[in-house]
């Protein structure tokens, strides 16, 4: 018996080592790529890829954020990459950039507005300073500026930028919509698509400008396309880089919002329990009345108390004379067209009173009247119109 177990215990591992030599000899390795999305470093400078890239090719740059960084910047040798929103840009800012190019610096920037033939001006600080003007493309009434290129271009979608005469050019992947002007003719390098110029560098004092139609040809994506990387290389090559990229740092609501979400919640939690904390009743519930005890008599009480506390006894007398003369005018149809005195005796006739009873019921009351004087009036009103 023992003997046979063994046996089946042979069998079932010999079954086992040649299922496990099946397996492995079916197994293929291969190796996934999981895409993960861009870091939070790339996502929060979109430039990140031309910083190293300029400083692979032996370039210094040096990240700048904030308007502060206009003020002081070091003079020759230097380029200015202006790449941030310039929307909240002053004149005094612009004045100092363009004081600063002009003893020796190369400022590049992208135009931001479009020129106001209206107003003579675009409301860019520094184009409106250089003179330069960016209209639409699809506003140009003239020809293309490149339309003398020859028909068989290489990538005609494309600007071109020509470094030297008889060599072939540059290929960069502008925006096509916008346009840039220079009415003086001052520029000394352009480069130009099929319908429009995106580039363009004049002298400035001792130093130079280059103005762009838009700068995305270099943020993360779209750097290693065509020629990018190296017209960045050209225009800084020589020089020491000045990135300024974000007009000015992450307000605090949102450095709290990005790194501390948790907290902000727990924060939003605890001051919705204080709220509804205060709002609570301080007290046990007052009970409800008792229907029984709203009675018609109560309603008419409160509402001559509420009368006589607003009106005055004046009030109330009034109120029930003027019910006394129109109930008398239904019954005597001339009693309106006669005297007072007429009308005390008509009122002492319908009502079988004396006229001098009708008279001092009617007569309007002079001064507060005590509770029993004006007690007694009511009642002989009462009376007054009850007869009738």
């Amino acid at each position: 018996m023992r003997g046979h177990r063994r046996l089946l215990g042979i069998a079932a591992l010999l079954a086992l080592g040649v299922l496990a030599a099946f397996l492995l000899g079916r197994l293929q390795p291969y190796r996934e790529t999981v895409e993960r999305g861009p870091t939070a470093e790339v996502r929060a400078n979109p430039y990140l890829a031309a910083e190293r890239f300029l400083r692979r090719e032996g370039v210094a740059v040096r990240r700048a954020e904030g308007p502060g960084a206009l003020h002081g910047l070091p003079d020759h040798g230097h380029t200015l990459l202006l790449l941030a929103d310039r929307t909240h840009m002053t004149p005094y800012q612009a004045e100092r950039v363009l004081e600063w190019t002009a003893r020796g610096g190369h400022l590049v920037f992208v135009a931001e507005r479009l020129w106001d033939e209206k107003t003579g001006r675009s409301g860019d600080p520094l184009l409106d300073r250089l003179g330069i003007r960016q209209y639409l493309s699809e506003d140009l009434k003239v020809g293309s500026p490149d339309s003398a290129a020859a028909p068989a271009e290489p990538h005609p979608e494309l600007t071109r930028f020509y470094v030297e005469p008889g060599r072939s050019p540059v290929y960069l992947a502008f925006d096509d919509s916008f346009h840039l002007y220079d009415p003086r003719n001052r520029g000394t390098a352009w480069a130009n698509s099929a319908t429009a110029t995106h580039l363009l560098q004049l002298a400035h004092g001792a130093g130079s400008v280059t103005v762009l139609t838009d700068s995305w040809i270099w943020q993360n994506g779209k750097i290693g396309e065509f020629d990018h990387a190296w017209l960045l290389w050209h225009l800084t090559r020589g020089s020491q880089v000045i990135l300024l990229h974000r007009s000015a740092g992450d307000a605090l609501p949102r450095l709290l919002l990005r790194h501390f979400p948790q907290a902000l919640l727990a924060l939003a939690l605890l001051l919705a329990l204080a709220l509804w904390r205060a709002g609570m009743r301080q007290g046990p519930l007052q009970p409800a009345a008792a229907p029984a005890r709203r009675q018609l008599e109560e309603h008419l009480r409160a509402n001559a108390d509420f009368l006589l506390r607003h009106g005055g006894q004046s009030g109330l007398l009034q109120e029930l004379q003027s019910d006394i003369r129109q109930r008398a005018r239904r019954r005597h149809p001339g009693f309106a067209q006669l005297s007072e005195a007429e009308q005390w005796q008509q009122l002492a006739r319908l009502c079988r009173l004396s006229p001098e009873h009708v008279r001092a019921a009617m007569q309007p009351a002079s001064g507060t009247l005590s509770a029993v004087e004006f007690t007694r009036q009511v009642a002989d009103l009462q009376t007054l119109r009850n007869a009738l």
